[in-house]
């Protein structure tokens, strides 16, 4: 290889290097409410009991094993995507998702996600006793269910009566939008922020801390800024694809079609769709 050519592999490498730096750079500027860093951050045991223990408010919780991105597949149904999956000393079961968009039917997704971590933990021909409590742990950026508060647990009952329904399943929703002075409240502040130099939440600052400012961190920053990328690749795709979808649609033409044209689900431009429509009454 001639010294032109060397020259020109040299400068592309460290072309490379440098929008790599720019990308962890951006990284380091997340918050916990992006749900690739929260799962990079949470994926450490300790970061995920001290999120937990808050959470629950179970002060001695011990986690005995996490999963980020956590894939349960079925066959005949939508694959999902856990956020966090955890596991306590007691064999409970807790998933954390986050969801930053308000158009998802929340209650659903929370059902859906139910079913399919179930469906995981009780092998065939187990009795039913044998299904783990599962804890759902829904944070979102706004207030979704718009009563003021930081914390929504949900409560089944026996109509007329005050009898618990106990399943087994226990659904919070969780908001950084109203601070209401709990330490629920105060850890969603800090999930806002994630500001390294903030050491106030136990084992979760150090890991932010570890992960922002330590060289040990460095290769995990590298990890999330490629994902945030590609991560906004897809959205930029799926947001043009939307805008067609709806100009088509405009121009009368039929759901399936505009699926076929936009390369997405029927499902996916019908969802669009109604949502424009209730958007618009």
């Amino acid at each position: 290889m001639d010294k032109e050519s060397s020259a020109g592999v040299q400068s592309e490498a460290l072309s490379h290097i440098e929008e790599r730096e720019k990308l962890v750079i951006e990284a380091r500027k997340f918050n916990l409410m992006s749900h690739v860093f929260m799962r990079v951050a949470l994926r450490d045991k300790k970061a995920c009991q001290y999120v937990l223990r808050i959470l629950t408010g179970i002060p001695d919780l011990v986690v005995k094993a996490v999963r980020t991105e956590y894939r349960v597949s079925e066959i005949t149904s939508h694959d999902v995507v856990l956020d966090v999956l955890a596991e306590d000393g007691n064999g409970k079961i807790y998933n954390i998702e986050i969801q930053r968009t308000d158009t998802v039917d929340h209650a659903r997704r929370v059902r859906l996600h139910g079913a399919m971590i179930d469906s995981e933990y009780l092998e065939k021909g187990k009795p039913y006793a044998d299904l783990p409590d599962l804890f759902i742990i829904y944070i979102s950026e706004t207030d979704l269910w718009k009563a003021g508060f930081t914390t929504y647990l949900v409560k089944k009952y026996f109509e007329n009566t005050d009898i618990p329904y106990d399943d087994g399943q226990h659904i919070m929703y969780v908001n950084a939008a109203i601070n209401d002075g709990t330490k629920t409240a105060n850890l969603m502040q800090y999930f806002k922020t994630a500001d390294p130099d903030d050491m106030n939440h136990g084992d979760l600052s150090k890991r932010i801390h570890w992960l922002k400012c330590e060289e040990g961190g460095y290769q995990e920053m590298c990890e999330i800024s490629e994902k945030i990328f590609k991560e906004g690749q897809i959205e930029g795709e799926l947001k043009k694809a939307k805008s067609t979808a709806m100009r088509l649609a405009d121009m009368g033409l039929a759901t399936e079609k505009i699926a076929e044209a936009v390369e997405v689900s029927t499902s996916t431009v019908k969802q669009w769709l109604d949502n424009r429509v209730a958007t618009a009454r």
